[in-house]
């Protein structure tokens, strides 16, 4: 009885730091995703995205193959102006239970001279060798104004 005891307790500390790793590691990619925007209207968007982007990156296209890599991404935004009116904010972030990949999904809203553009958008995220976080993955979509 004794050694089931134990074991129990064992397998219950062991799930509750999983769930502990879990939820810093959903804090941080929330973190990141802040401090992506944060760059952008300081840098502009596709530099932003680009600093914080692993080089294993998807950016799908509307009615194009997905640009794959950094390297194509980057030749891909060369010659893309500077936009620094987009913003967003992450409202929800993820992480699986090793800490090791996640998501985070938000609003994002462009004000240009004329117009506002809102749109929501899924990136996912993972962990790196130095312990920082890097999309893989990127999409997002127009929407209507998000609820209030």
């Amino acid at each position: 009885m004794k050694k089931i005891i134990i074991a129990a307790i064992l397998f219950s500390s062991c799930a509750l730091k999983k769930q502990d790793s879990s939820k810093q590691a959903a804090e941080e990619i929330k973190m990141a995703d802040i401090a992506m925007s944060d760059l952008a209207t300081k840098e502009g968007f596709f530099q932003a995205l680009l600093k914080y982007a692993d080089d294993s990156l998807i950016i799908p296209r509307e009615g194009k193959p997905p640009m794959i890599g950094k390297t194509e991404v980057a030749k891909g935004w060369a010659e893309k102006r500077m936009i620094k009116e987009l913003t967003w904010k992450p409202i929800r972030a993820e992480a699986s239970q090793s800490g090791e990949i996640g998501y985070s999904f938000g609003y994002a809203i462009y004000q240009g001279k004329d117009t506002t553009t809102y749109t929501n958008y899924c990136t996912i995220w993972k962990k790196q060798k130095d312990g920082s976080w890097k999309f893989v993955y990127d999409a997002g979509n127009n929407i209507p104004s998000p609820l209030k």
